[in-house]
C-alpha cells in the first residue's frame, strides 16, 4: 500500500520557521518525484515545491515561497522535507506531500499549518 504522510505542521507566528516532513511506503521512492502541495480553505490545492528523482537533483518553487522555502530529500530514509522560514499568514493551509504529478490515490492526510500575525 502506497503512503505519503506529511507531519511537522503546527502554530506559528508570522516570520516563524517549520521544517515539515513527507514520509513514503510503498513504492520505489528514488524513481519518483515528489510536490508538497497545500489547501487553504476555500481555495484550490496547489504545488507549493517539487524535487526531482535524478541524481542531480533540480528543485521548483511557486513563486511567492522562493527565497522562503527549500525542499530536500533523504533517499535512504524515504523522506522528503520542506523547510519553511519567514512564514506569512498567507502560508496557513494543508499541507500535503505527493509524487509529482500527483496520482488521485496517494493523498495522505496533510499536516495543518498555521500562521498567526
Amino acid at each position: 500500500e502506497v503512503q505519503l504522510q506529511a507531519s511537522g505542521g503546527g502554530l506559528v507566528q508570522a516570520g516563524g520557521a517549520l521544517r515539515l516532513s513527507c514520509a513514503a511506503s510503498g513504492f520505489n521512492f528514488d524513481d519518483y518525484a515528489i510536490g508538497w502541495f497545500r489547501q487553504a480553505p476555500g481555495k484550490e490545492r496547489e504545488r507549493v515545491s517539487c524535487i526531482s528523482s535524478h541524481e542531480s537533483i533540480t528543485t521548483g518553487y511557486k513563486d511567492s515561497v522562493k527565497g522562503r522555502f527549500s525542499i530536500s530529500r533523504d533517499n535512504a530514509k524515504n523522506t522528503v522535507y520542506l523547510q519553511m522560514d519567514s512564514l506569512k499568514p498567507e502560508d496557513t493551509a494543508i499541507y500535503y506531500c505527493n509524487t509529482n504529478p500527483w496520482r488521485d490515490n496517494y493523498w495522505g492526510q496533510g499536516t495543518q499549518v498555521t500562521v498567526s500575525s
